[in-house]
């Protein structure tokens, strides 16, 4: 037998082997969109249990979806529709534990005896800076990602206005307002409830607090990663900006406009439009930064 020529360790330890550079790639939506911020371009893509039998536009970034195949998710996700197209290589994520997000574990077993499969951790063990870097490793194992530098020149730039945006509020004194805005991240989840992000649980959230934005903590609750409230017990917690989960298993927000509740958390609050499965690229973590950097500018200047 011949000796791969290929090889990548991914973050469960497991080393994906091939006898040439994997072309035919089919990775899980918020993967896909982080390869083609690399330059590189998957053929299929899989969404998750909470999408349904159309890409979830939200997810996928700049991904070409007329051009590629989508595979679709949930229960529809079997071994026969992720083999489609014969891929070479399956890229997909985990939230920790190393099980493979969006499918079946029994799925997921099986796919590993066709093809190589690369699982990236994107959980809240990891940093956002440790979720890029490994992504950008794997595309270059792929081939992309050539020009790194411009993606971390945006960067680098986000992130230095975001840090002198916060650092600009706290310099005012504690009785001379405006006071550094609170930052509140939510899943709208119907009129009658809503999930609010525990700020340490999401490695992005935990990236803007690094670089001074004043994050708030919902309530104590069983959920690890939310915390789920009425909208009246929500619209209580003190924010100034709110990061609004836009992807389609949240609530949109022209719903939620005949709740008294919601309407006074847009009266006070600049809503931003949030992502917790952003592409995890420079590109886009600079826009992240960017955005918020011109929430808490604008909010401190008011």
């Amino acid at each position: 037998m011949d000796k791969p020529v290929w090889q990548f360790s991914d973050d469960r330890g497991q080393r994906a082997t091939a006898r040439s550079a994997p072309t035919r790639v089919t990775a899980y939506i918020q993967a896909g969109a982080t390869l083609w911020d690399h330059g590189v371009g998957p053929g299929a893509v899989f969404g998750s249990f909470h999408d349904g039998a159309t890409p979830d536009r939200a997810k996928a970034g700049g991904l070409p979806l007329d051009r590629l195949r989508y595979l679709g998710a949930g229960a529809a996700l079997d071994l026969d529709a992720l083999l489609q197209g014969t891929p070479d290589l399956v890229v997909a994520v985990s939230y920790g534990g190393g099980q493979v997000y969006g499918l079946d574990p029994e799925t997921a077993k099986h796919l590993e005896e066709h093809v190589p499969v690369v699982v990236i951790d994107i959980g809240h063990s990891r940093s956002l800076a440790e979720i890029r870097n490994r992504f950008a490793e794997l595309a270059r194992a792929l081939g992309g990602d050539r020009r790194p530098e411009d993606a971390a020149r945006l960067l680098d730039a986000a992130q230095r206005r975001l840090r002198a945006v916060t650092a600009a509020t706290r310099a005012y004194p504690e009785t001379d307002p405006p006071a550094r805005p609170c930052v509140l991240a939510l899943s709208p989840a119907g009129t009658d409830q809503v999930h609010v992000a525990r700020p340490a649980a999401w490695p992005e959230l935990r990236a803007l607090a690094e670089h001074g934005v004043q994050l708030v903590d919902p309530p104590a609750g069983s959920g690890a990663n939310w915390t789920t409230l009425t909208w009246e017990a929500a619209a209580a917690l003190p924010a100034e900006i709110v990061l609004c989960d836009v992807r389609v298993n949240a609530t949109p927000v022209e719903r939620l406009r005949a709740d008294a509740h919601w309407r006074a958390v847009e009266d006070r609050a600049r809503v931003l439009p949030w992502n917790p499965e952003a592409p995890c690229s420079a590109r886009s973590h600079a826009r992240f930064f960017a955005l918020v950097a011109d929430a808490v500018d604008s909010r401190t200047a008011r």
